[in-house]
C-alpha cells in the first residue's frame, strides 16, 4: 500500500500543480487581456476625440473659406450713380427735374439696368440731399462707403458684413 501511495501521491501532486498552474496562467492572461482592452478603449477614445476635433476644424475651415469668398465677392460689387437736371419746356412754363440713375456692378459687369428716378425740383432746394433720398442703392442702405464723386457719379465698394448677405439676397431676388 505504501508503494501505491508513493506512485499515486506524486501523480496527484503533479495533477494538482498543473491545475494550479493552468488557473494562475488563465487569470494572468485574463488580467493581461483586460489591460489590453483598457488600452484599446483609451486609444479608441483618443481617436474619436481627434476625429471630432478634425471634423470641427474642417467645418470651421470651410466656414472661413465661405466667408472669405463671400467677402471677396461683396468687395467686387459696386454702385454707380449718375444724376443730372432735366428741363422740360412746356407751353408757358419750364419744368426742372432732378434725374438720378443708379446701377449695380460686379467688377465691370452690370447686374441690373439703370434704375431711374425723376423728381420735380423747385427753386432753392438742395439737390444733393434730394438725390440721396431718391437713391435705391443708397450707401447707408447697402453699407457702402461715401465714395468718390466725379462728374456727378459716385462709386463705392460694399463693406462686407453679416447683414450684407440678407441685403444681397433681397437685391438679387428683385
Amino acid at each position: 500500500m505504501t508503494a501505491i501511495l508513493w506512485v499515486v501521491l506524486p501523480i496527484f501532486v503533479s495533477v494538482g500543480s498543473a491545475l494550479i498552474a493552468v488557473y494562475i496562467m488563465q487569470y494572468r492572461m485574463e488580467a493581461q487581456l483586460a489591460r489590453e482592452r483598457q488600452s484599446l478603449a483609451e486609444a479608441r477614445a483618443a481617436l474619436e476625440a481627434q476625429k471630432d476635433t478634425l471634423e470641427e476644424l474642417d467645418r470651421l475651415r470651410e466656414e472661413a473659406t465661405r466667408r472669405k469668398s463671400l467677402d471677396e465677392f461683396l468687395s467686387d460689387i459696386r454702385t454707380e450713380t449718375r444724376r443730372f437736371t432735366r428741363e422740360q419746356k412746356m407751353l408757358f412754363a419750364n419744368r426742372k427735374c432732378l434725374v438720378v440713375q443708379e446701377r449695380l456692378y460686379f467688377r465691370n459687369l452690370p447686374l441690373c439696368n439703370w434704375v431711374e428716378h425723376e423728381v420735380p425740383v423747385e427753386e432753392g432746394t438742395d439737390i444733393d440731399s434730394l438725390a440721396k433720398t431718391l437713391s435705391v442703392f443708397a450707401p447707408d442702405l447697402l453699407g457702402l462707403p461715401a465714395g468718390n464723386k466725379q462728374n456727378g457719379a459716385s462709386n463705392g465698394h460694399i463693406a462686407p458684413s453679416n447683414a450684407m448677405e440678407e441685403q444681397l439676397a433681397k437685391l438679387l431676388a428683385n
